[in-house]
């Protein structure tokens, strides 16, 4: 690796989409960082990351990932097959299209709540007591001598 990249990122044929990091980098720092990013370590393969939940929208997600890394000061490099990865590959939905679909079907029915005009008329206002027509008497204790 190149020693003035300190986070790479490409596709594994059986961990999806994984990231290493430098050796120059602190493995305690490099850890938080990509876990912090949705990664997780691999176990039996020290130094490689796996993206939690790759299906769902992989390619974007580790590129969103190793642009938070460049925005913290980090070098990252990012292999052609992600950068140039459709985000929702055909063939395998990412459930967004449907969610869109029931949702713009929720927005343009009518709604249950509401499903005539109510028929009766507003509250009118409570109108306010009157004043009174006489002072009122105020008693205040006094001293006893």
């Amino acid at each position: 690796m190149d020693p003035d990249i300190h986070f790479v990122f490409g596709s594994h044929p059986q961990h999806g989409y994984v990231a290493g990091f430098n050796s120059s980098l602190p493995s305690h720092l490099a850890d938080w960082f990509l876990t912090r990013v949705q990664f997780e370590a691999v176990p039996g393969e020290p130094g490689l990351y796996q993206l939690i939940e790759p299906e769902h929208d992989g390619p974007r997600r580790t590129r969103q990932a190793a642009q938070s890394l460049r925005a913290q000061g980090y070098a990252v490099h990012v292999d052609t097959d992600i950068v140039y990865a459709p985000a929702n590959p055909p063939g395998r939905p990412n459930g967004l299209a449907e969610r869109r679909k029931r949702i713009a079907k929720a927005a343009s029915g009518r709604s249950l709540q509401r499903s005539t005009a109510p028929t009766t008329s507003p509250p009118s206002a409570r109108p306010a007591p009157p004043k009174p027509t006489y002072a009122p008497t105020v008693h205040l204790a006094g001293h006893g001598r």
